[in-house]
């Protein structure tokens, strides 16, 4: 059985691509181009599916163009319009700590921590539209608070095991809180 903690959020089936079956993937983690798994998981009536697929190319920097074995037809594909993508962390080359964020939607899925090891959240979009970038974060409790994205408040970066270790200031994190 797939477990979720075993895998993280690249991005959503956003649409389907002519009549052979392909669709669109818009990623916010380019994971399925570095890592070693020929298969996505697809949330499907809320548990994950593996579908494995025969090709993919760019469309651009945030699109792909995935053709799945067994997803032949228009019909078959609209199926999976929607649908959330993962990718299995274990398919990660050893060296992805290392690696430089293909951009920083990637942080999309991570697990915010404060220096005490306490959850902060979890990252639910990144506005990169200005020179400050800024994180929107939902804790376990459901509410949601904006952070600013800045070298001084991040202490470390696991990209494997998608973690964020931050040390922002108690009343940053109370301060911009929205229900």
């Amino acid at each position: 059985m797939i477990r979720e903690e075993d895998t993280f959020y690249i991005g959503k089936i956003s649409k389907v691509r002519g009549l052979c079956g392909e669709v669109e993937l818009l990623f916010t983690d380019d994971a399925f181009d570095r890592g070693t798994a020929e298969y996505l998981l697809l949330e499907m009536e809320g548990l994950p599916v593996p579908f494995h697929w025969t090709e993919y190319r760019f469309k651009n920097d945030r699109t792909a163009i995935f053709q799945f074995e067994d997803v032949d037809s228009e019909e078959a594909a609209r199926r999976l319009v929607g649908a959330k993508v993962f990718y299995p962390k274990a398919a990660l080359p050893e060296e992805e700590e290392e690696a430089e964020l293909s951009s920083w939607q990637a942080l999309i899925g991570f697990t915010l921590y404060n220096r005490e090891g306490r959850i902060i959240g979890v990252v639910e979009s990144v506005d990169e539209s200005s020179a400050n970038i800024l994180l929107t974060v939902r804790s376990e409790d459901g509410e949601e608070c904006y952070l600013p994205l800045h070298e001084d408040f991040l202490l470390e970066l696991r990209r494997r095991d998608r973690v964020l270790i931050t040390d922002y200031p108690e009343e940053l994190l109370t301060l911009n809180q929205k229900s």
